[in-house]
């Protein structure tokens, strides 16, 4: 019996919206994340990044990226924000703008070089909206990033999916130049993941000639609503993605990591 031995050449850890708050229920959220982050450093080997995309806090509160910023500030992982609908980029930027949580930018969209892949940050929030939008100027920054490492896989990264999912609700509320964000993508064939949050479920789907996957929260997850009705939150088991290429393929691959309801070890930071 022959064995082979698999090198895993890139890895990105994908959690979601924490929706962290300051009053008095904000222990619960703040938990959820610190534990999912504690679990990805359980991991063997560590990833060489992680990524949240969006709705870091629930109502745009100052005090919760406080809160936030106190709870990600001795993460031992490159760790990367983005903004969602929840969120409010001034106060995001106030708190972490220029800091390592935004790729040392001062913008809510930005681009990090890692040894093996590039990573893409979109701010998709649309003021006094649900739903997401990059406008033009946001794509164009995208298309000369992309052209910028074409020779590496890119890792792009918002907060609303720019495609249906099949969940009536949310799919009214997604990003709603996505067909644009298509023509864009698909100019640039390296790129190997466009991730996603906003709809509270892991969910896959061909996109852009890429797989778009949307991250389930670190907190509570959305119903899985295909009627149109609301998706009440629900107290599912938590988890992440962790997207990761082995060896010099060019597929990447995606696995579902529980956090809660597992008799997983928690790593400590």
């Amino acid at each position: 019996m022959t064995t082979s031995t698999t090198t895993i050449t890139a890895a990105v850890a994908h959690l979601s919206d924490p929706h962290l708050t300051s009053g008095p229920l904000a222990a619960a959220p703040a938990e959820s994340l610190h534990r999912a982050l504690a679990r990805v450093l359980t991991l063997d080997p560590l990833p060489d990044c992680v990524v949240i995309t969006g709705d870091l806090v629930d109502r745009g509160d100052r005090r919760a990226y406080r809160v936030l910023r106190e709870l990600v500030d001795r993460y031992p992982l490159p760790l990367h924000l983005l903004a969602g609908n929840h969120d409010d980029p001034e106060a995001l930027l106030a708190e972490f703008g220029g800091t390592r949580f935004l790729g040392g930018s001062d913008r809510t969209h930005y681009a990090v070089d890692h040894a093996s892949f590039t990573l893409l940050a979109l701010d998709s929030s649309l003021p006094g909206s649900p739903a997401g939008l990059l406008g033009p100027e946001q794509s164009a920054w995208l298309d000369t990033e992309l052209a910028r490492r074409s020779r590496l896989p890119a890792v792009v990264c918002l907060h609303h999916p720019p495609a249906d999912l099949g969940i009536p609700f949310l799919d009214a509320m997604r990003l709603t130049d996505g067909d644009a964000l298509a023509a864009l993508l698909s100019r640039h064939p390296h790129v190997a993941r466009v991730l996603a949050g906003h709809v509270h479920r892991p969910a896959t789907t061909t996109f852009a000639g890429t797989l778009l996957a949307t991250a389930p929260s670190t907190h509570l997850q959305s119903g899985l609503a295909l009627r149109g009705e609301v998706p009440h939150y629900l107290p599912e088991p938590t988890s992440f993605l962790l997207h990761l290429r082995t060896g010099d393929r060019p597929a990447w691959t995606t696995h579902t990591v529980p956090v809660s309801h597992a008799a997983a070890t928690i790593g400590g930071f």
